[in-house]
């Protein structure tokens, strides 16, 4: 999907405004000698941005437009390095909320809903991203963040919540604690708003039928306003992302050559009107598609795949090349056990070790569902883990995101 020349205007736009300002992209483009772009094939030159540009530019480096029309800032976690801070102006705020907004539309929610926030407020950008979408739709905003768990099921039950917008770990960790209190019938819940993490297949039916709604994934990443950029719609063929703020491109992450539709491989974003951090193309580190078609919604907003995971996620062990999604399928095709698993990696004498946790009940010979589980991974992967068949529960459960793969190399060095 080439760029429009409407959207073509909305860039040169932001290049005049970032030169201008003298931000960090601002000068990379002009040292590159760019002051505008004619053609699809010219913006395809256009240099990346990537996050640790962005680190660079900390604190402010990436403030685009004037300081006294600065009203907020956003950051991200910044556990791998400096965090990046990210300036909005008043029209990036509302742009966002509009968006937000539109994503509630997409999933079928009005104003006569009422959703309960889980994700956390604060520096992040989910739980206020959550919330001025909801005031915006006009429906009832209950903002209760992260945590305490008691309380949620509370007001979840109290306020009749029809809406649930979480993290797929913590709407896991809700529909098990309802499951256990036998407190399902008191629940009124229609509908999921899920983010901030990949999640498989299994799990998302895991949830969907042990709390009775319908899901939605919903995308956006800190450095491009956060959650709200795209959602699916009822039909679940892909999230509809919003083209008039954000153009997108795949692209082979190894190369940079941006990917036919259809294609799998790195998102890369531009934001085409935000003023307080503009940013052209971003190299966003998830991989997806574009869908090719129209959606039977009849919408006009191009689709992108549920996203694969991260191109930072690939594991190599024993030499070959391995992603958790493979790893994910495998243990999806297994009815036995549950959504849950853990994958940890270590280097015993001399060679790396895979070991995979998962969970079943006590109804299966823990032992006979190692040995298949292995015995499947060496036949599509090459190699044979080590499967440890755990209790249903026993697994880390987690109000934010879980952490799946844990890679001991690197603390063992």
């Amino acid at each position: 999907m080439k760029i429009s020349q409407h959207q073509l205007d909305l860039v040169n736009d932001r290049i005049r405004a970032l030169t201008a300002s003298g931000s960090f992209y601002g000068k990379k483009l002009e040292a590159a000698g760019i002051t505008s772009v004619a053609t699809p094939e010219d913006f395809e030159k256009l240099p990346f941005s990537e996050k640790n540009d962005l680190r660079d530019a900390y604190p402010l480096g990436l403030m685009t437009a004037p300081e006294e029309e600065i009203v907020r800032i956003h950051s991200s976690s910044g556990t791998t390095g400096k965090p990046v801070i990210i300036p909005y102006t008043q029209k990036d705020v509302d742009d966002w909320a509009i968006m937000f907004a539109r994503c509630y539309e997409t999933a079928g929610i009005t104003k006569k809903d009422r959703i309960q926030i889980t994700p956390g407020y604060g520096l992040w950008t989910a739980g206020i991203g959550f919330q001025n979408g909801c005031e915006r739709l006009g429906a009832m905003a209950v903002p209760m963040g992260p945590g305490n768990t008691d309380k949620q099921l509370q007001m979840m039950q109290d306020m009749e919540t029809t809406v649930i917008c979480s993290t797929s770990s913590y709407a896991l960790l809700l529909a098990e604690e309802i499951a256990k209190r036998g407190i399902k019938d008191k629940i009124h819940l229609k509908k999921g708003v899920i983010g901030s993490e990949r999640w498989s297949k299994k799990m998302r039916e895991r949830i969907s039928t042990e709390l009775g709604i319908e899901l939605y994934d919903i995308y956006g990443l800190t450095e491009i306003y956060g959650p709200g950029i795209g959602i699916n719609c009822k039909y679940d063929t892909g999230m509809h992302y919003w083209d008039d703020y954000i153009y997108l491109e795949i692209i082979d992450p190894v190369t940079g050559k941006v990917l036919p539709d259809g294609e799998m491989g790195e998102i890369v974003i531009t934001t085409l009107v935000k003023e307080g951090a503009p940013l052209i193309r971003y190299r966003t580190h998830d991989l997806s598609r574009i869908i090719p078609g129209k959606c039977e919604c009849g919408r006009e907003y191009p689709r992108i795949d549920v996203i694969m995971g991260r191109t930072d996620d690939m594991m190599k062990i024993k030499g070959v090349n391995v992603f958790p999604s493979q790893i994910e399928e495998i243990l999806g095709s297994f009815t036995e056990i549950s959504s849950e698993y853990q994958i940890r990696i270590s280097h015993l004498d001399g060679k790396d070790t895979m070991r995979i946790y998962v969970e079943t009940s006590g109804s299966y010979d823990f032992e006979d569902v190692a040995r298949r589980i292995a015995e499947k991974v060496k036949s599509r992967i090459g190699f044979t883990p080590i499967v440890k068949v755990v209790e249903i529960g026993v697994l880390p459960r987690s109000m934010k995101k879980t952490a799946r793969v844990i890679d001991e190399r690197y603390d063992e060095n």
